[in-house]
């Protein structure tokens, strides 16, 4: 959260100091296989996904911490950010 958190914080300046700036997109909502490693130990989403790296696991999905995070994030257009 806090790389992601420090990226926002930058994008705000940069809308501040007059780029325009359509959105953003985030890389992935729910956890994606590593392309570099082909790992599912290596876990970027705001959805935790029940798998390991061998393949095994239920699939079950779970919102992690930073959905909310993020969640709230959207929904205060960036104020809840921390600089």
């Amino acid at each position: 959260m806090a790389y992601l958190n420090d990226h926002l914080v930058q994008v705000n300046e940069a809308i501040a100091d007059g780029v325009d700036i359509m959105g953003y997109t985030s890389w992935g909502p729910i956890d994606l296989v590593s392309a570099s490693h082909s790992q599912m130990s290596k876990r970027y989403g705001f959805i935790y996904v029940d798998r390991d790296d061998n393949g095994e696991g239920s699939l079950t999905r779970t919102r992690k911490k930073s959905f909310g995070w993020y969640a709230e994030v959207i929904k205060t257009r960036g104020l809840s950010l921390k600089k």
